[in-house]
């Protein structure tokens, strides 16, 4: 490891991956040098949370070796688009599709250039969406970097691994040019559901008959809750989407501990963007949705008043970044926004961003010796 690590970050966002290095064991000795992303108000809440003249609003793919290599960095942060990837588009092209250029030209333009200036990375971490791993553009990402020297390592792990109760399952490369950098795992040639020396295979029991298997006692939900404010009167779901959309929702409990990935389309979609909150405990959720639509059935006008008890609710965006480990409830309001950012926007701006907690774990695990 060089004395002290020199980081670029792109597709940074609201700044989880800097968050992420900079909370890590080489965290003091570390530092996002350079941050690169297209998004204005990402860039401006990067800026307000982690000083300026870091992040630069600029369009990736024309970034070239020449501006990359005066920054003289040591490690790369990436999370690059997963439209391209994700199973929630269904006209997803992979590496056919434009915004999938930016990345591959990183990879398989600029990386090459700087390897033969002897001014490239000697770790590279890319975090990006569950499907990744079947796709073209893994397998141009993973030939490029065996013919530059770089010994890689892929994992798909979910924030549960780890006590948070969140299941975004997500997939990581890790790659570095240190000798022999993954040989302490046999499994090197797959990939893994595990951080090495972290526990074994994580199983997801809802596909599985098998016993869930997890490091760290997953805490229970109402540890990331708001305590403050009617937040229920501030993000309660609409009577309109609970008459057409309610019976889709995924809910939980307070006293659960896991929720459904949450995505750039939460509070604008209703299936697999996220969980809602029932914050009435006392009543069955199931009994009192088959009351609902009986009464929706009988063409009953005041049927969703039957659901109201149950006090269903969005997450609102300071418990999703408490489930991002962005923050803690113990230390709020450590992430701040501008003035002028709307609800909306904070919603996909968070659902676009990593989990911090899952990439410090993986980050030490890459600079570890």
């Amino acid at each position: 490891m060089p004395e002290y690590i020199r980081a670029l970050e792109f597709y940074s966002g609201i700044g989880g991956l800097h968050l992420a290095l900079s909370r890590s064991h080489v965290g003091e000795h570390a530092a996002v040098v350079r941050a690169f992303d297209w998004d204005q108000i990402a860039c401006t809440v990067y800026r307000m949370n982690h000083g300026a003249g870091i992040v630069h609003k600029v369009d990736i793919g024309t970034l070239d070796a020449d501006a990359l290599q005066p920054l003289s960095a040591d490690l790369w942060l990436l999370s690059p688009a997963c439209q391209p990837y994700t199973v929630l588009n269904p006209n997803a092209k992979g590496a056919a599709d434009p915004r999938a250029q930016s990345f591959l030209h990183l990879v398989e333009n600029v990386l090459p250039a700087l390897v033969e200036r002897g001014a490239a990375p000697t770790r590279l971490l890319v975090e990006n969406v569950a499907g990744f791993e079947a796709s073209t553009t893994r397998m141009r990402v993973l030939d490029v970097l065996a013919k530059l020297g770089f010994g890689t390592q892929e994992l798909l792990l979910t924030p549960l691994q780890l006590g948070v109760p969140n299941s975004r399952l997500r997939y990581y490369l890790l790659a570095s040019r240190v000798p022999n950098a993954f040989l302490s795992s046999s499994q090197s040639d797959r990939i893994l559901r595990y951080i090495p020396g972290q526990g074994a295979d994580w199983i997801d029991t809802r596909s599985s008959t098998a016993q869930e298997t997890v490091e760290n006692p997953v805490k229970f939900l109402r540890d990331y809750l708001d305590t403050e404010g009617d937040v229920h009167a501030m993000h309660a779901v609409p009577d309109r989407v609970l008459e057409k959309w309610g019976r889709l929702f995924d809910i939980v409990l307070p006293s659960a501990a896991r929720t459904c990935c949450f995505t750039r389309g939460y509070t604008q979609l209703v299936e697999r963007t996220g969980s809602i909150l029932q914050e009435n405990e006392t009543l069955d959720t199931t009994t009192t949705f088959d009351m609902f639509l009986e009464a929706q059935a009988n063409e009953d006008p005041q049927a969703v008043e039957l659901l109201r008890p149950l006090r269903l609710r969005y997450f609102s965006p300071a418990e999703l970044l408490r489930l991002f480990c962005f923050e803690s409830r113990d230390v709020a309001g450590t992430f701040r926004w501008p003035d002028g950012v709307s609800t909306k926007t904070k919603y996909r701006l968070i659902g676009n961003s990593v989990n911090v907690r899952v990439v410090t774990a993986l980050i030490e695990h890459l600079c570890q010796g």
